[in-house]
Protein backbone atom coordinates (compact mmCIF):
# COMPACT_ATOMS: atom_id res chain seq x y z
CA UNK A 1 0.00 0.00 0.00
CA UNK A 2 1.25 3.36 -0.97
CA UNK A 3 1.05 6.49 0.85
CA UNK A 4 -0.91 8.32 -0.96
CA UNK A 5 -3.84 5.35 -0.76
CA UNK A 6 -3.57 5.55 3.82
CA UNK A 7 -6.73 6.92 4.85
CA UNK A 8 -8.17 7.72 8.33
CA UNK A 9 -11.51 8.51 9.83
CA UNK A 10 -14.67 9.23 8.08
CA UNK A 11 -17.24 11.59 6.56
CA UNK A 12 -20.59 11.60 7.99
CA UNK A 13 -23.25 12.85 6.74
CA UNK A 14 -26.06 14.12 9.64
CA UNK A 15 -28.72 12.32 10.64
CA UNK A 16 -34.93 16.65 22.46
CA UNK A 17 -33.80 15.91 25.59
CA UNK A 18 -35.35 13.65 27.61
CA UNK A 19 -35.36 13.41 31.73
CA UNK A 20 -34.00 9.86 33.16
CA UNK A 21 -35.82 7.96 35.48
CA UNK A 22 -34.30 6.62 38.87
CA UNK A 23 -33.06 2.88 38.50
CA UNK A 24 -36.71 0.82 39.08
CA UNK A 25 -35.98 -2.14 41.04
CA UNK A 26 -37.14 -5.72 40.62
CA UNK A 27 -40.23 -6.62 43.56
CA UNK A 28 -40.17 -10.27 42.74
CA UNK A 29 -40.20 -12.52 39.89
CA UNK A 30 -36.86 -13.93 38.05
CA UNK A 31 -34.49 -11.12 39.83
CA UNK A 32 -33.02 -11.21 43.42
CA UNK A 33 -35.52 -8.60 44.98
CA UNK A 34 -34.07 -5.00 44.97
CA UNK A 35 -32.00 -5.81 41.86
CA UNK A 36 -31.82 -2.68 39.47
CA UNK A 37 -33.95 -3.64 36.53
CA UNK A 38 -31.64 -2.65 33.03
CA UNK A 39 -34.01 -3.89 30.33
CA UNK A 40 -36.98 -1.52 30.85
CA UNK A 41 -38.14 -0.25 26.84
CA UNK A 42 -39.99 2.55 28.02
CA UNK A 43 -37.16 4.17 29.81
CA UNK A 44 -33.82 5.16 27.86
CA UNK A 45 -30.74 7.12 28.53
CA UNK A 46 -29.95 8.31 25.54
CA UNK A 47 -30.01 11.91 23.74
CA UNK A 48 -30.74 12.86 20.23
CA UNK A 49 -26.72 13.20 19.91
CA UNK A 50 -26.12 10.28 21.64
CA UNK A 51 -24.64 11.76 24.75
CA UNK A 52 -25.92 9.82 28.35
CA UNK A 53 -26.02 11.12 31.53
CA UNK A 54 -28.34 13.48 34.00
CA UNK A 55 -25.20 15.14 36.23
CA UNK A 56 -24.94 18.62 36.87
CA UNK A 57 -21.13 18.40 35.23
CA UNK A 58 -22.39 16.95 32.01
CA UNK A 59 -25.58 19.14 32.24
CA UNK A 60 -22.89 22.57 32.37
CA UNK A 61 -20.80 21.04 29.18
CA UNK A 62 -24.06 20.65 27.30
CA UNK A 63 -25.52 24.11 28.22
CA UNK A 64 -21.88 25.07 26.83
CA UNK A 65 -22.49 23.24 23.73
CA UNK A 66 -25.69 24.57 22.98
CA UNK A 67 -24.34 28.14 23.72
CA UNK A 68 -21.93 27.92 21.28
CA UNK A 69 -23.51 25.98 18.46
CA UNK A 70 -25.20 28.54 16.56
CA UNK A 71 -22.28 30.63 16.15
CA UNK A 72 -19.22 30.13 13.49
CA UNK A 73 -17.19 30.21 16.48
CA UNK A 74 -14.37 27.79 16.52
CA UNK A 75 -14.36 25.13 19.75
CA UNK A 76 -11.74 23.43 21.51
CA UNK A 77 -13.07 20.43 23.80
CA UNK A 78 -10.45 19.27 26.97
CA UNK A 79 -10.84 16.17 28.33
CA UNK A 80 -9.33 13.03 29.52
CA UNK A 81 -8.96 9.59 26.95
CA UNK A 82 -12.38 7.73 26.67
CA UNK A 83 -14.28 10.77 28.02
CA UNK A 84 -16.78 11.38 25.36
CA UNK A 85 -15.43 14.20 23.92
CA UNK A 86 -16.21 13.62 19.83
CA UNK A 87 -19.68 13.14 20.95
CA UNK A 88 -19.58 17.10 22.48
CA UNK A 89 -17.95 17.77 19.19
CA UNK A 90 -21.14 15.88 17.15
CA UNK A 91 -23.37 17.96 19.36
CA UNK A 92 -22.16 20.89 18.56
CA UNK A 93 -22.03 19.93 14.76
CA UNK A 94 -26.46 18.53 15.41
CA UNK A 95 -26.92 22.13 16.92
CA UNK A 96 -25.24 23.86 14.72
CA UNK A 97 -27.18 25.79 11.02
CA UNK A 98 -24.76 23.41 9.32
CA UNK A 99 -26.35 20.36 10.36
CA UNK A 100 -27.82 19.39 7.21
CA UNK A 101 -23.93 19.35 6.00
CA UNK A 102 -21.51 17.21 6.47
CA UNK A 103 -19.28 16.01 9.65
CA UNK A 104 -15.67 15.48 8.89
CA UNK A 105 -13.58 13.88 11.51
CA UNK A 106 -9.96 13.24 11.15
CA UNK A 107 -7.68 12.30 14.12
CA UNK A 108 -4.04 14.28 13.76
CA UNK A 109 -2.76 11.38 15.95
CA UNK A 110 -3.18 8.68 12.89
CA UNK A 111 -1.91 10.62 10.05
CA UNK A 112 1.49 10.26 9.06
CA UNK A 113 3.45 13.52 9.57
CA UNK A 114 4.77 13.08 5.52
CA UNK A 115 0.37 12.76 4.61
CA UNK A 116 -0.89 15.46 6.90
CA UNK A 117 -0.92 18.15 4.58
CA UNK A 118 -2.58 16.08 1.58
CA UNK A 119 -4.99 14.82 4.25
CA UNK A 120 -6.16 18.26 5.31
CA UNK A 121 -5.42 20.41 2.11
CA UNK A 122 -5.70 17.60 -0.55
CA UNK A 123 -3.05 17.10 -3.15
CA UNK A 124 -3.03 17.05 -7.12
CA UNK A 125 -2.17 13.80 -9.43
CA UNK A 126 1.79 13.29 -9.66
CA UNK A 127 2.15 15.59 -6.44
CA UNK A 128 4.23 13.75 -4.65
CA UNK A 129 5.40 9.28 -5.22
CA UNK A 130 1.97 7.22 -4.83
CA UNK A 131 -0.12 10.58 -5.69
CA UNK A 132 -1.77 8.73 -8.77
CA UNK A 133 -4.80 10.99 -8.50
CA UNK A 134 -6.61 14.03 -7.50
CA UNK A 135 -7.77 13.44 -4.12
CA UNK A 136 -9.78 16.43 -1.96
CA UNK A 137 -8.53 17.25 1.12
CA UNK A 138 -10.95 17.15 4.29
CA UNK A 139 -10.70 20.93 4.68
CA UNK A 140 -12.42 21.06 1.26
CA UNK A 141 -15.21 18.41 2.02
CA UNK A 142 -16.00 19.95 5.08
CA UNK A 143 -16.91 23.17 3.18
CA UNK A 144 -20.11 24.68 4.75
CA UNK A 145 -20.36 21.70 7.50
CA UNK A 146 -17.91 21.06 10.08
CA UNK A 147 -14.17 19.21 10.51
CA UNK A 148 -13.47 17.57 13.54
CA UNK A 149 -9.61 17.38 14.26
CA UNK A 150 -9.03 15.36 17.04
CA UNK A 151 -5.83 14.98 19.04
CA UNK A 152 -5.13 18.47 17.33
CA UNK A 153 -1.80 18.34 19.94
CA UNK A 154 0.03 15.10 17.94
CA UNK A 155 -0.41 17.83 14.51
CA UNK A 156 3.07 17.98 13.41
CA UNK A 157 4.74 21.64 14.68
CA UNK A 158 6.51 22.22 10.95
CA UNK A 159 2.42 22.34 9.68
CA UNK A 160 0.65 24.51 11.96
CA UNK A 161 1.03 27.33 10.43
CA UNK A 162 -0.75 26.34 7.25
CA UNK A 163 -3.60 25.16 10.03
CA UNK A 164 -3.39 28.90 11.13
CA UNK A 165 -3.72 30.24 7.55
CA UNK A 166 -6.90 28.38 6.90
CA UNK A 167 -8.16 29.37 10.33
CA UNK A 168 -7.73 33.30 9.23
CA UNK A 169 -8.00 33.25 5.91
CA UNK A 170 -10.16 30.56 5.13
CA UNK A 171 -7.94 29.80 2.39
CA UNK A 172 -5.43 26.92 1.38
CA UNK A 173 -3.70 25.27 -1.79
CA UNK A 174 -3.37 21.71 -2.62
CA UNK A 175 -0.61 20.18 -2.73
CA UNK A 176 0.90 20.06 -5.66
CA UNK A 177 -1.21 23.22 -6.81
CA UNK A 178 -0.69 27.04 -7.10
CA UNK A 179 -4.44 27.77 -7.07
CA UNK A 180 -6.29 28.67 -4.00
CA UNK A 181 -8.36 26.95 -2.60
CA UNK A 182 -11.67 28.90 -0.32
CA UNK A 183 -13.71 27.14 2.29
CA UNK A 184 -16.33 27.75 4.50
CA UNK A 185 -15.56 24.53 6.70
CA UNK A 186 -16.35 25.45 10.98
CA UNK A 187 -13.28 23.68 13.17
CA UNK A 188 -13.84 22.08 16.70
CA UNK A 189 -11.00 20.21 18.21
CA UNK A 190 -10.31 18.37 20.66
CA UNK A 191 -7.26 17.10 22.95
CA UNK A 192 -6.28 15.27 25.71
CA UNK A 193 -3.19 17.11 26.05
CA UNK A 194 -2.31 20.59 27.74
CA UNK A 195 -1.45 22.85 25.19
CA UNK A 196 -1.04 25.46 26.96
CA UNK A 197 2.27 23.16 28.64
CA UNK A 198 2.76 22.24 24.79
CA UNK A 199 3.24 25.87 24.12
CA UNK A 200 5.79 26.48 26.79
CA UNK A 201 7.77 23.68 25.63
CA UNK A 202 7.97 25.04 22.43
CA UNK A 203 6.01 22.04 20.75
CA UNK A 204 2.53 24.18 19.72
CA UNK A 205 2.27 27.26 18.32
CA UNK A 206 1.10 29.89 20.91
CA UNK A 207 -0.47 31.67 17.55
CA UNK A 208 -2.47 28.78 16.92
CA UNK A 209 -3.55 27.68 20.18
CA UNK A 210 -5.52 31.17 20.79
CA UNK A 211 -6.88 31.13 17.46
CA UNK A 212 -8.30 27.18 18.60
CA UNK A 213 -9.08 28.35 22.05
CA UNK A 214 -12.10 30.75 21.06
CA UNK A 215 -14.59 28.70 23.10
CA UNK A 216 -13.17 25.79 25.37
CA UNK A 217 -14.91 23.29 26.84
CA UNK A 218 -13.80 21.28 29.56
CA UNK A 219 -15.47 17.25 28.95
CA UNK A 220 -15.08 16.33 32.91
CA UNK A 221 -13.85 12.66 33.51
CA UNK A 222 -16.00 9.69 34.37
CA UNK A 223 -14.87 10.18 37.93
CA UNK A 224 -15.95 13.66 38.51
CA UNK A 225 -19.57 12.71 37.50
CA UNK A 226 -20.58 9.26 39.02
CA UNK A 227 -24.53 9.98 38.80
CA UNK A 228 -23.33 9.08 34.95
CA UNK A 229 -22.38 5.76 35.97
CA UNK A 230 -25.78 3.79 36.35
CA UNK A 231 -27.50 5.63 32.95
CA UNK A 232 -23.91 4.42 30.84
CA UNK A 233 -24.32 0.54 32.63
CA UNK A 234 -28.21 0.83 31.59
CA UNK A 235 -27.46 1.50 28.24
CA UNK A 236 -24.62 -0.43 27.16
CA UNK A 237 -25.94 -3.32 28.75
CA UNK A 238 -29.29 -3.07 26.47
CA UNK A 239 -26.51 -1.93 23.30
CA UNK A 240 -24.49 -4.80 23.63
CA UNK A 241 -27.46 -7.51 24.40
CA UNK A 242 -29.31 -6.42 21.90
CA UNK A 243 -26.00 -7.43 19.45
CA UNK A 244 -25.11 -10.51 20.81
CA UNK A 245 -28.79 -12.03 21.01
CA UNK A 246 -29.24 -11.51 24.88
CA UNK A 247 -32.21 -11.14 27.23
CA UNK A 248 -30.40 -9.56 29.99
CA UNK A 249 -32.50 -6.78 32.30
CA UNK A 250 -31.23 -6.65 35.53
CA UNK A 251 -28.08 -6.05 38.22
CA UNK A 252 -26.98 -6.96 41.64
CA UNK A 253 -27.03 -3.34 43.46
CA UNK A 254 -23.48 -4.29 45.26
CA UNK A 255 -22.35 -4.85 41.50
CA UNK A 256 -23.98 -1.07 40.24
CA UNK A 257 -22.44 0.09 43.46
CA UNK A 258 -18.69 -1.23 42.72
CA UNK A 259 -19.50 -0.20 39.36
CA UNK A 260 -19.92 3.86 40.88
CA UNK A 261 -17.30 3.64 43.30
CA UNK A 262 -14.42 2.57 40.47
CA UNK A 263 -12.28 5.14 39.75
CA UNK A 264 -12.26 5.15 35.74
CA UNK A 265 -8.78 6.17 34.89
CA UNK A 266 -9.76 5.13 31.29
CA UNK A 267 -13.62 6.84 31.70
CA UNK A 268 -16.44 5.91 29.40
CA UNK A 269 -14.26 3.87 27.23
CA UNK A 270 -13.03 1.70 29.65
CA UNK A 271 -16.79 0.95 30.96
CA UNK A 272 -17.71 0.02 28.13
CA UNK A 273 -15.71 -2.24 27.40
CA UNK A 274 -16.14 -3.72 31.07
CA UNK A 275 -20.07 -3.74 29.93
CA UNK A 276 -19.28 -5.31 26.54
CA UNK A 277 -17.19 -8.15 28.76
CA UNK A 278 -19.83 -8.55 31.38
CA UNK A 279 -22.78 -9.19 28.50
CA UNK A 280 -20.46 -11.94 27.57
CA UNK A 281 -19.94 -13.27 30.56
CA UNK A 282 -23.88 -13.22 31.45
CA UNK A 283 -25.97 -16.71 30.62
CA UNK A 284 -29.16 -15.65 32.16
CA UNK A 285 -31.27 -12.54 32.54
CA UNK A 286 -28.98 -10.93 34.91
CA UNK A 287 -26.00 -8.81 34.07
CA UNK A 288 -22.77 -10.58 35.12
CA UNK A 289 -20.23 -8.04 35.68
CA UNK A 290 -16.49 -9.60 37.17
CA UNK A 291 -16.63 -7.49 39.99
CA UNK A 292 -13.43 -8.71 41.24
CA UNK A 293 -11.49 -7.68 37.89
CA UNK A 294 -12.49 -4.22 38.55
CA UNK A 295 -9.43 -3.57 40.66
CA UNK A 296 -7.16 -6.33 38.80
CA UNK A 297 -7.65 -4.12 35.44
CA UNK A 298 -5.34 -1.20 34.93
CA UNK A 299 -6.55 1.85 37.07
CA UNK A 300 -5.46 4.21 39.83
CA UNK A 301 -7.03 2.54 43.52
CA UNK A 302 -10.82 2.92 43.69
CA UNK A 303 -10.02 5.26 46.92
CA UNK A 304 -10.20 8.63 45.22
CA UNK A 305 -8.39 10.44 48.15
CA UNK A 306 -5.27 8.38 48.00
CA UNK A 307 -3.14 11.16 46.07
CA UNK A 308 -3.06 13.97 47.32
CA UNK A 309 -3.53 15.95 44.07
CA UNK A 310 -4.64 14.65 40.26
CA UNK A 311 -0.93 15.08 39.05
CA UNK A 312 0.35 12.13 41.37
CA UNK A 313 -2.40 10.28 41.27
CA UNK A 314 -1.36 10.30 37.38
CA UNK A 315 2.12 9.45 37.75
CA UNK A 316 1.41 6.77 39.95
CA UNK A 317 -0.79 5.54 37.59
CA UNK A 318 1.91 5.22 35.08
CA UNK A 319 4.48 4.73 36.72
CA UNK A 320 2.04 1.32 38.04
CA UNK A 321 1.83 0.37 34.41
CA UNK A 322 5.17 1.01 33.52
CA UNK A 323 6.45 -1.69 35.37
CA UNK A 324 4.05 -4.09 34.54
CA UNK A 325 5.36 -3.89 30.95
CA UNK A 326 9.12 -3.67 32.06
CA UNK A 327 9.13 -0.03 30.95
CA UNK A 328 8.44 -0.85 27.08
CA UNK A 329 6.45 2.11 25.94
CA UNK A 330 5.17 1.32 22.45
CA UNK A 331 4.05 -1.86 20.64
CA UNK A 332 0.40 -4.26 21.58
CA UNK A 333 1.74 -5.15 24.64
CA UNK A 334 3.32 -1.79 25.63
CA UNK A 335 2.28 1.02 28.56
CA UNK A 336 0.97 3.68 25.47
CA UNK A 337 -1.50 0.84 24.92
CA UNK A 338 -2.51 0.32 28.28
CA UNK A 339 -3.22 3.37 29.19
CA UNK A 340 -4.81 4.31 25.53
CA UNK A 341 -2.52 7.03 24.95
CA UNK A 342 -0.16 7.86 22.18
CA UNK A 343 3.61 6.74 22.62
CA UNK A 344 4.76 10.55 21.77
CA UNK A 345 1.84 11.51 24.02
CA UNK A 346 3.13 9.29 27.19
CA UNK A 347 6.64 10.15 26.75
CA UNK A 348 5.47 13.79 26.65
CA UNK A 349 3.51 12.96 30.20
CA UNK A 350 6.61 10.56 31.84
CA UNK A 351 8.90 14.29 30.88
CA UNK A 352 6.34 16.27 32.62
CA UNK A 353 5.82 14.09 35.57
CA UNK A 354 9.99 13.53 36.39
CA UNK A 355 9.45 10.33 35.21
CA UNK A 356 12.52 8.38 33.67
CA UNK A 357 13.66 5.03 33.46
CA UNK A 358 15.53 3.18 35.80
CA UNK A 359 18.68 1.63 35.00
CA UNK A 360 19.09 -2.54 34.86
CA UNK A 361 20.40 -2.97 38.12
CA UNK A 362 17.47 -0.50 39.94
CA UNK A 363 14.97 -2.40 37.74
CA UNK A 364 16.43 -5.53 39.46
CA UNK A 365 16.18 -4.30 42.87
CA UNK A 366 12.30 -3.68 42.58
Amino acid sequence: MNEASVVTDSVDVPCGSFEPRAPLRVPYGGAEIGAILLADPGSDDVRDDGIVGRSRALSNVLAEVEMVAPTDATVLICGETGSGKELIARAVHNLSGRRANPFVKCNCAAIPASLFESELFGHERGAFTGAVAQRVGRFELASRGTIFLDEIGEAPLELQPKLLRVLQEREFERVGSSRTVHTDARLVSATNLSLPEMVEAKRFRADLYYRLAVFPIHVPPLRERPEDIPPLVRHFARHFAARMGRRIKWILPSAMDALVGHSWPGNIRELQNLIERAVIRSAGDRLDVPVSGIDEGIGAPRTRAAHSTLEEAERAHILATLKETRWVISGPSGAAQRLGINRSTLQFRMKKLGIEKPTLGERVRE
